[in-house]
């Protein structure tokens, strides 16, 4: 395995004092890089993750073009759902769409399990590819989360609402909660082989579980997210938490068995810990301010930093994914900007 030689990322992570603040983007490997554009004017997302070759570069480009601390696996949160039986397509300016929508309690107990290995060897290999021989910052591996997943797989593809998800969880609880645990093992499944493969962190996107009400995520999703955490725990590499709009959710994810609270742009890091946020804390610029004035971009990212810096357990990153608009060299100059000012600051 290859050494990681910069560990300032895992550092933070674990609420230990840095340098200087570690940061990474969402959606960094992808829409905004020529590079990316060219290699998707010839394959779609899923045939460049199931190519290691091309999907480890695709991963690897933004950690040499902008310096970052950390890379993140390039794939999509689709990916382990074909082996369960999922029949998806990601529609381009659409996004996910699934033919076989889950209706029933039939539609649940239809769905099958995956052996990685076996289903998605492609991705095992790309992070081998990259731990092994390529990289020398940490690789974060990811999954989507069992309420999100299960949005894709109830509305048929995006939604605006929620609106069926919500019934089904509603209408028919005992198969919401069979559906939960089925993901929630697909999810462990899936995380464990992707740190067996190599990858140092792990991300868990609850992309739209912010349509839920604190009452109800902790009656439907809180239990099956604190199994998942709790068995990940025992992995001993840290855990990342992150959503969209869900920032009434943040005290209820700093009670999970997890390390890191991903923050969007709606709550601000020094409001998160005024609330008791006791983890490590990861966010939170608003992707749209990267499309602005640089002096725009400075001093916002420099009220978050200052926020983010008043003490140990702080990682720089956006409130939500890269635009495809958004200009490569904003982002090589952003992350030189984060790292010189805060070093700047923790060094004193």
């Amino acid at each position: 395995m290859s050494k990681i030689i910069n560990d300032t990322f895992l550092k933070a992570a674990r609420g230990e004092a840095t340098d200087y603040v570690p940061v990474w983007y969402m959606r960094q490997a992808g829409r905004s890089q020529p590079e990316y554009r060219e290699i998707k004017e010839k394959y779609s997302l899923f045939e460049i993750t199931h190519q290691p070759e091309l999907c480890a570069y695709v991963t690897r480009l933004p950690v040499e073009q902008y310096g970052v601390d950390a890379a993140i696996l390039y794939k999509d949160i689709m990916t382990p759902l074909p082996a369960m039986g999922v029949d998806v397509e990601i529609k381009s300016g659409i996004g996910p769409v699934i033919s076989n929508p889950v209706k029933t309690f039939a539609d649940v107990e239809k769905l099958g399990t995956i052996n990685p290995e076996s289903d998605i060897p492609y991705i095992l290999d790309t992070i081998k590819l990259l731990t092994e021989e390529q990289l020398s910052v940490p690789l974060i591996g990811f999954s989507g989360a069992p309420f999100t997943l299960a949005s894709y797989m109830i509305e048929g593809g995006p939604s605006k609402n929620y609106n069926k998800t919500k019934a089904f969880m509603y209408a028919q609880p005992e198969a919401w909660f069979a559906l939960m645990d089925k993901l929630g093992d697909m999810v462990i499944t899936y995380v464990k082989s992707q740190i067996k493969a190599g990858v140092k962190a792990i991300q868990i996107f609850d992309s739209w579980v912010g349509a839920l009400n604190v009452q109800d995520y902790r009656t439907f999703i809180k239990p099956v997210m604190n199994r998942i955490f709790s068995e990940l725990k025992k992995e001993n590499v840290p855990l990342i938490m992150f959503g969209v709009g869900a920032s009434h959710l943040a005290m209820e994810w700093n009670e999970l068995p997890l390390d890191v609270v991903g923050l969007d742009w709606r709550l601000q890091i020094s409001e998160a810990r005024e609330l008791g946020i006791q983890k490590t804390v990861m966010g939170n610029l608003d992707p749209a301010i990267l499309l602005a004035p640089w002096e725009v971009i400075e001093e916002k990212a420099k009220a978050i930093l200052d926020q983010g810096m008043a003490k140990p357990g702080y990682i720089f990153n956006l409130g939500h994914g890269v635009f495809p608009s958004v200009n490569p060299e904003t982002l090589k100059k952003l992350t030189a900007f984060i790292h010189e000012y805060s070093a700047s600051k923790l060094g004193k």
